[in-house]
């Protein structure tokens, strides 16, 4: 016989679960999913990247993005890994409004001399070739940016529309 108990919640204030999103009835609630990783900063953190974001698009029905998505991510670790192979790096993937937008922060340093940093920017794009490919197939946007604070070092991102 099925139990029929809740399971027990180690937080004694009752939990309040909002039935619908905003006013809209259920089947107009905008749809949406998300995942936050943080990776070490090593090679095998690539693996872990597609392995999780093919995960969460199938659990959410979005298994029309998996290529480029997992492309995606893919690129951006291993780019984001290679140059900052000692520091962590941090994935983030949302689907709203029938796009799907990928971020990898790494904490590799601005270089104080402007040489050091245009070679280092320069070596970064090249490097995401392959993104830039699947990206612009996908009709989506890509770039690359000083991470904005209270993150350090290099944002790069990818958008990919449905």
């Amino acid at each position: 016989m099925p139990s029929t108990l809740r399971p027990a919640s180690l937080c004694p204030a009752p939990l309040r679960r909002p039935t619908r999103a905003a006013g809209l009835p259920d089947a107009h609630r905008p749809p949406g999913s998300a995942l936050s990783l943080t990776l070490p900063g090593a090679a095998r953190s690539v693996a872990v990247a597609r392995a999780a974001v093919t995960s969460v698009l199938h659990a959410h029905g979005l298994d029309a993005f998996t290529f480029p998505a997992v492309q995606a991510a893919s690129e951006l670790v291993a780019v984001a890994t290679r140059l900052a192979p000692a520091d962590d790096v941090y994935l983030s993937l949302r689907q709203r409004d029938d796009a799907l937008r990928l971020v990898v922060w790494d904490q590799h340093p601005r270089h104080a001399d402007p040489v050091a940093r245009s070679v280092c920017e320069d070596r970064r794009l090249r490097a995401l070739w392959l993104l830039a490919a699947v990206v612009d197939d996908w009709g989506g946007k890509w770039g690359v940016c000083g991470a904005e604070p209270p993150h350090r070092g290099v944002k790069s991102w990818a958008l990919l529309p449905r």
